[in-house]
């Protein structure tokens, strides 16, 4: 049953991306080209899942859940675009496919990226909601995708990568300053510490924020009460640390034809993982303990949480 319903709900959203993105014929036509590329890529669609998911179980028909869904999307399309950035990850292939500065150019990539940042809160102010809900899913939608989310978790995220190796120590501070860019501040940051609440932190906001903003969209456009908002929260916190986890043990574990994008690049990068914090036995248990807090939340629910339960599945069983 859930299988059918994610079917249905991948087909819902891909369409209501393809009405969304411009036309490539229309000009600027590399630009729209590019935003094509970003989109229509054979994604998973976990985060418009998340959204039908709760949205469905609190009774919202489908159609009431489309512009959420799109936008929430695009948010994480726009993300990956800039994210495979020379200047960020310097990835060259991004589900399987060419990233975007490769497919095209640097340039292009950027302005591709600030254009569906922009298309999905223009996507989402057309959401059928009532005004209260629709400014609601907006402000929810902007927090996950700034400063106080998924901005300022890519941040931390490149404060803490490399840093250990350039100093020859095996843990790094999130909050440590790179003197060598800034050597004006005369700043001692002492001993380094990178505990599991800051790697935690990183990618609750990295990561998580926009996964549990997916959850919100969802039960906001529902009109779910407060009691199991609070309940989809913690769902999600741990939805968002899950996925974050296994995609670590994914980079390790994987190949680059699995998961289709390269392999090996968090260990060559030096970066912050949850193997290289806890190790890898250490981090499949913390994996499993995350899968238990989502059951027990969703437990809690006064509705049918099935859906919900599957996407937790797939996202500690996922292999790509």
């Amino acid at each position: 049953m859930p299988e059918a319903a994610f079917a249905d709900w991948r087909a819902r959203v891909e369409a209501a991306l393809d009405h969304a993105l411009p036309a490539v014929d229309q000009p600027p036509h590399r630009l729209h080209a590019a935003m094509r590329h970003a989109v229509l890529n054979g994604g998973k669609r976990m985060r418009p899942l998340l959204v039908y998911a709760t949205g469905t179980a609190f009774g919202a028909p489908a159609q009431a859940l489309d512009a959420a869904a799109a936008a929430v999307e695009l948010v994480h399309c726009y993300s990956l675009v800039h994210d495979d950035l020379p200047a960020m990850d310097d990835d060259a292939l991004r589900r399987g496919q060419p990233t975007v500065h490769v497919a095209f150019d640097d340039a292009t990539a950027i302005l591709a990226g600030d254009a569906l940042q922009a298309l999905a809160f223009e996507v989402l102010a057309g959401a059928p909601q009532d005004p209260r809900q629709r400014v609601a899913m907006l402000a929810e939608l902007a927090r996950a995708a700034g400063a106080a989310g998924m901005c300022g978790g890519q941040a931390l995220d490149i404060d803490a990568t490399g840093q250990a190796a350039k100093r020859g120590q095996g843990h790094v501070s999130l909050e440590e300053n790179d003197s060598a860019q800034h050597p004006d501040r005369q700043h001692d940051p002492g001993p380094f510490s990178f505990s599991l609440a800051d790697l935690e932190r990183l990618h609750a906001l990295k990561t998580g924020a926009l996964l549990r903003a997916s959850v919100r969209l969802g039960a906001i456009a529902a009109g779910a009460d407060a009691g199991s908002r609070a309940a989809l929260d913690r769902y999600a916190d741990a939805l968002g640390l899950a996925f974050q986890v296994r995609d670590d043990l994914l980079d390790i574990e994987g190949d680059a034809a699995t998961l289709g994008k390269t392999a090996g690049k968090d260990l060559a990068q030096a970066k912050a993982t949850f193997p290289a914090l806890l190790g890898i036995e250490a981090s499949r248990g913390r994996l499993q303990s995350l899968s238990a807090t989502m059951q027990e939340e969703l437990r809690a629910l006064p509705t049918d949480g099935t859906w919900l339960a599957a996407l937790a599945r797939k996202v500690v069983e996922r292999s790509h």
